[in-house]
């Protein structure tokens, strides 16, 4: 489910508190979170309602200035329900504090390990240092510029990299990434080899 940035305002200031989606089956689900732009959010109660349900008080919770502009948009899909997704409290992205957390030795460890399994499941073979040693020798350079230094296609390359930014090792700037400072750290150790110290 992915919120627009004036929704997301909303949501911060707390006018924003249900959002509406037409859908086969429902990207989230009664609650669970959903990480999003402005943090973690929590999901509440999430069911089927007809358009002919939804108040203007509902629209207007929902972002919309009345029930006609909300049903406008969800009619332009004719696929699928609507959907009423009640939206809870928003808290900081996780990833923000991991990756500004030091790693000690043994987290480290742990992360090297989490490195392998990711390499291990991988079709085209190990990609995680790649990435990491691309990223640091390229900060803020695109995604499309990135993905040709490591031969692969855009899509796989950029969840690749969510991948590694779950683990708290990239952050996105406005244009490409850098590594975090756990990144970083990361990487040294991995330079100077897993024994060493």
């Amino acid at each position: 489910m992915i919120i627009r940035r004036r929704f997301l305002d909303g949501i911060q200031n707390g006018t924003v508190t249900l959002a509406f989606r037409r859908w086969r089956r429902p990207s989230v689900k009664s609650g669970g979170t959903l990480l999003t732009a402005a943090g973690l959010l929590h999901i509440g109660n999430v069911g089927i309602v007809a358009i002919e349900e939804i108040s203007n008080a509902d629209a207007k919770r929902a972002g919309y200035d009345d029930r006609e502009s909300l049903a406008d948009e969800l009619n332009e899909r004719t696929e699928g329900e609507v959907y009423r997704i009640e939206l809870g409290r928003l808290e900081p992205d996780p990833r923000v504090a991991l990756r500004e957390r030091r790693a000690d030795k043994s987290e480290l460890q742990t992360l090297i390990g989490r490195l392998e399994n990711l390499d291990s499941r991988a079709d085209d073979g190990p990609w995680t240092r790649r990435v990491l040693e691309i990223i640091a020798s390229h900060p803020a350079v695109r995604a499309g510029d990135l993905c040709a230094m490591m031969g692969q296609e855009k899509l796989p390359f950029k969840l690749n990299v969510r991948k590694l930014k779950a683990l708290g090792l990239t952050e996105s700037l406005e244009v490409g990434y850098r590594l975090s400072p756990r990144g970083v750290a990361l990487l040294d150790r991995l330079r100077r080899g897993v024994q060493d110290e």
